[in-house]
């Protein structure tokens, strides 16, 4: 890439001034040590591929997670939807592949369209691993305890019952990481998704998933990616959770995702 500039708190954007370059032209070898490195890679001034394209270049990567639907995801805003990814409401933090057969390592999203300046739609990535190093021993100790048991109706590509520890640790690096996913109120979001705390006294895991999702939004560990038409977003699954900001107005965004394990 031509130009590298390092993002805050984390991550790093790659502008390519060559005309007609799509991602075939980038090494995967390279591209794989820089998301692992920054945990997010944005790349810059490549052109779209189509997505049977894309696909082929992301199988360079390793094998692609498959939905009914097929490997890409078109992520829009629609008129009647069932879930509440495709509304125009926020997402709350959650991690890729909850209930599927596999975690991916990475995904990757391409920018189709991006919503105008102060749209909203903005795509927020909490860095785990970095709230798990400012985490005090007696914190660590109770989230070590704490499993949790996430209910969701398969309306769309996802769904079930799955119950996984809270601190998981990444494949490459060896790192403690967290895997959780807010709670979806069903007043207020579509296919609603409901929690259960083992491991702990009721009470005590009500209030330490409070306090947890406080670290995990705190700006200090946070990076809220604005789009723009033509992105390609690169992303580490295992450090990072993330979640989207709500739209604003008549703003809307069109996203295809393919997650790789």
């Amino acid at each position: 890439m031509d130009e590298a500039t390092e993002l805050q708190p984390f991550g790093i954007v790659l502008n390519k001034h060559e005309s007609g370059a799509d991602l075939r032209s980038l090494p995967v070898a390279e591209l794989d040590e820089l998301t692992r490195k920054h945990r997010v890679v944005v790349l810059r001034g490549l052109e779209m591929l189509p997505k049977e394209e894309l696909v082929e270049y992301c199988r360079d990567w390793g094998k692609i997670l498959e939905w009914d639907f097929g490997p890409v995801l078109d992520l829009e805003i629609r008129d009647e939807p069932q879930n509440y990814l495709f509304a125009k409401g926020d997402v709350p933090f959650h991690w890729d592949g909850a209930f599927a057969s596999a975690v991916p390592r990475f995904f990757l999203f391409q920018c189709i369209t991006a919503p105008p300046a102060g749209g909203g739609g903005e795509t927020v990535f909490s860095d785990t691993a970095r709230v798990l190093r400012e985490a005090s021993p007696e914190d660590i100790a109770l989230w070590e305890k704490m499993e949790i048991t996430y209910r969701t109706d398969k309306v769309e590509h996802y769904g079930g019952l799955v119950t996984t520890p809270l601190l998981g640790e990444h494949p490459a690096s060896g790192e403690r990481t967290i895997r959780y996913a807010e709670p979806l109120d069903p007043e207020q979001y579509l296919n609603p998704l409901f929690l259960d705390v083992q491991g702990v006294p009721a009470d005590q895991g009500k209030a330490a998933l409070e306090d947890l999702s406080t670290r995990l939004h705190d700006p200090a560990v946070c990076y809220a990616h604005e789009w723009r038409d033509n992105d390609i977003v690169i992303v580490d699954n295992h450090a990072l959770l993330h979640g989207r900001n709500a739209f604003h107005g008549d703003s809307t965004r069109h996203l295809q995702r393919i997650q790789i394990l």
